[in-house]
């Protein structure tokens, strides 16, 4: 399977950190965010990535251009920012006729995707959506599931939440979560695309390592929690 690594973000909120780093490349004990997400998807057969670029792009390409080879990495840069749903949209031949990851750049975790994917691959949804539980859900995507764990409601930060299980940032489409994006720009995936497949999507559960690396605080926690990657079994 083949993955978008959204990584175009501002990073506003960890301002002064990003105003010369971008936010993919602050590093986690030493390690920029977005080298540890290349060898997740190295570690679990993702051997072709699209990583979108907008803030500090130029640094972002040099970055890339000197990483180990052993995985395909596509670079596209925005100019003007797409959205995620957008830059999903932008790029939908890459994935024509095929299942893809979709990995937020700034989420730190060590979820075993394989488990994840097998779960989607025996379910056949429009889309499985990485879930975890949250202590602030007015700042996320907030689920609602049925007893089969499919998605009956989906609200990008509720002003009223109705619980706290949130989307975490890893998900897996389809060529049906790409026909109901909308034709506008900028269009986000969790405002404008996922409400549209509530009762299509499947809900998995996050029980591994998961943090957003959104503001000064969680990055700061991030450098004393992060435990490492997950390491798939041996075949």
């Amino acid at each position: 399977m083949k993955a978008f690594l959204l990584a175009a973000g501002n990073g506003t909120r960890l301002r002064p950190l990003t105003d010369r780093t971008p936010k993919c490349l602050l590093p986690i004990r030493g390690v920029p965010i977005l080298e540890i997400w290349l060898h997740a998807c190295k570690n679990f057969g993702i051997d072709e990535v699209l990583v979108n670029l907008h803030a500090h792009a130029d640094e972002v390409r040099r970055f890339l251009e000197k990483q180990p080879k052993g995985i395909r990495v596509h670079i596209a840069e925005e100019p003007e920012l797409l959205g995620s749903a957008g830059t999903l949209r932008a790029n939908r031949e890459w994935v024509a006729g095929e299942d893809f990851w979709v990995l937020y750049a700034d989420v730190l975790n060590s979820v075993d995707l394989d488990a994840m994917n097998r779960v989607h691959r025996k379910r056949k949804p429009a889309a499985t959506l990485g879930l975890y539980r949250v202590p602030d859900p007015s700042r996320c995507g907030i689920v609602s599931l049925d007893s089969n764990g499919i998605i009956q409601e989906f609200v990008e930060k509720p002003q009223h939440p109705k619980g706290n299980l949130a989307f975490s940032g890893l998900m897996i489409g389809t060529q049906q979560l790409l026909e109901v994006i909308p034709n506008e720009t900028p269009v986000d995936i969790g405002f404008h695309v996922l409400p549209r497949l509530c009762g299509r999507m499947l809900g998995y559960p996050v029980k591994d390592y998961l943090i957003d690396i959104g503001t000064i605080e969680t990055y700061n926690i991030a450098q004393d929690t992060w435990p490492g990657l997950h390491q798939p079994a041996a075949l």
